[in-house]
């Protein structure tokens, strides 16, 4: 019976624990810059949901794949100097190869309109809650120490 309230207190915290540790925060910035890529057919019509390749000067693997949106447009942004390669395939039988030249790696603005989601905790916070985590345990644990020399006196 003794150790019945250790029992308890241990299955609550095994129980909380996972929780925090799991807990993180998200961020979101929105950046000027990049490369904006617009493939259309000779009608004028958006190439809408078109495979997109992107291949980095002188890289084996793609550099990044993905589809156009619905007016044709794919936006990336190039890290290193060298001619890329852009390939749009609407995988009917049409597709656009371009190649475009990057001067100079981009720089971007970071921070910009920068936003957090609603349960971001800032580091100060994060640390004071790791404090009070400490502070309380440790109290529940002299509570606890000072219960069984009261017994044992009385």
């Amino acid at each position: 019976m003794k150790y019945a309230s250790l029992v308890i207190i241990a299955s609550i915290l095994s129980a909380i624990m996972p929780c925090l540790v799991y807990a993180h925060g998200v961020q979101g910035s929105v950046e000027n810059g990049g490369l904006v890529v617009t493939a259309q057919y000779d009608t004028g019509e958006a190439m809408s949901y078109a495979k997109v390749s992107i291949s980095a000067p002188g890289a084996k693997l793609s550099f990044q794949s993905g589809r156009t949106d619905r007016n044709g447009r794919f936006c990336f942004f190039p890290d290193t100097v060298g001619e890329w390669n852009v390939a749009v395939d609407d995988e009917m039988g049409h597709r656009l190869e371009v190649d475009i030249p990057v001067d100079e790696a981009i720089k971007l603005e970071t921070g910009s309109m920068a936003g957090k989601s609603k349960n971001s905790l800032a580091k100060y916070e994060k640390v004071l809650i790791g404090i009070g985590i400490i502070f309380g345990l440790s109290g529940l644990l002299f509570w606890r120490l000072g219960m069984r020399v009261r017994k044992k006196s009385v």
